[in-house]
């Protein structure tokens, strides 16, 4: 202990830091087998609804194309119940601390150093090393981290990880929660796995073979959910109906404008 203490004296701040990691590994391996683009996330002015540009193209998000389809009645219930100004500051605290735990993940993943002091930032980070304790234990290598996926013509979107989780090709997901979730409250959560394997597998010709979803809770509770084979295939059955809703939505909200075009021009000519 003594020989430690004086070895350190002898070293720089950066010298103890890398002293103390040394046999430690930081980063996951990596593997280019593919070749990602780099989508533009933007607002569509028009729409107030999120897009992704690719190849002068603008597709809907992945997100916004469930958000859109999605079923309000729970939210509906939830903000009535503990009032619309509590719910809003629940869904920004959430996404913020989300966001900053997304952060940790991602620069863990490209081994690269970061950290955030920030109260949030604090109580994110146990959140990211949990996953990365429980989580990354599986994964050998990895192919791409938050990186964008689309299906031409019809969507995008921006998935966590794509790697190699137990032998299979995999696309990951990391999600907070403030409490444990069950199955049948995260439809959407397989429907977004679904639709990024869907897209992996058409524009790089591969085969995704598994969606995981990594959930921590702020007491550092893990939970992960797997979908593979027929089930998988089930989800993306179920994404490509959101997919038709989504459609017919903009169709008649497009139907809907062009009406109240076509009456306000009629009334001034007349």
């Amino acid at each position: 202990m003594k020989k430690k203490k004086e070895t350190e004296k002898m070293m720089s701040d950066e010298d103890i830091k890398e002293y103390h990691n040394i046999g430690k590994e930081f980063g996951l391996k990596k593997n280019n087998k593919y070749n990602y683009i780099q989508g533009k996330q933007i607002t569509d002015h028009g729409t107030g609804k999120r897009v992704y540009e690719i190849n002068n193209y603008r597709l809907p998000s992945v997100t916004t194309i469930l958000g859109a389809t999605k079923n309000q009645e729970f939210l509906k219930e939830w903000k009535a119940k503990v009032g619309e100004q509590e719910a809003e500051r629940i869904k920004n605290y959430s996404s913020s601390r989300g966001t900053a735990m997304h952060k940790f993940l991602e620069h863990y993943i490209l081994g690269t150093g970061y950290d955030d002091l920030t109260t949030i930032g604090q109580e994110a980070r146990p959140m990211a090393e949990k996953i990365i304790e429980i989580g990354f234990t599986p994964v050998e290598e990895y192919y791409a981290s938050e990186v964008t996926l689309h299906y031409p013509g019809l969507y995008a979107g921006q998935t966590d990880l794509v790697c190699l989780h137990n032998g299979m090709e995999t696309v990951v997901d990391f999600k907070q929660a403030n409490r444990p979730k069950k199955k049948e409250w995260i439809e959407d959560y397989y429907l977004q796995i679904a639709a990024y394997a869907m897209a992996h597998d058409y524009v790089h010709n591969s085969n995704i073979e598994q969606g995981v979803i990594m959930v921590c809770t702020p007491d550092l509770y893990y939970q992960e959910f797997k979908v593979e084979g027929l089930e998988l295939k089930k989800w993306k059955h179920k994404f490509l109906k959101r997919l038709d809703m989504y459609h017919e939505l903009i169709h008649d909200e497009k139907e809907k404008a062009n009406v109240q075009i076509t009456e306000r021009d009629f009334t001034r000519n007349e």
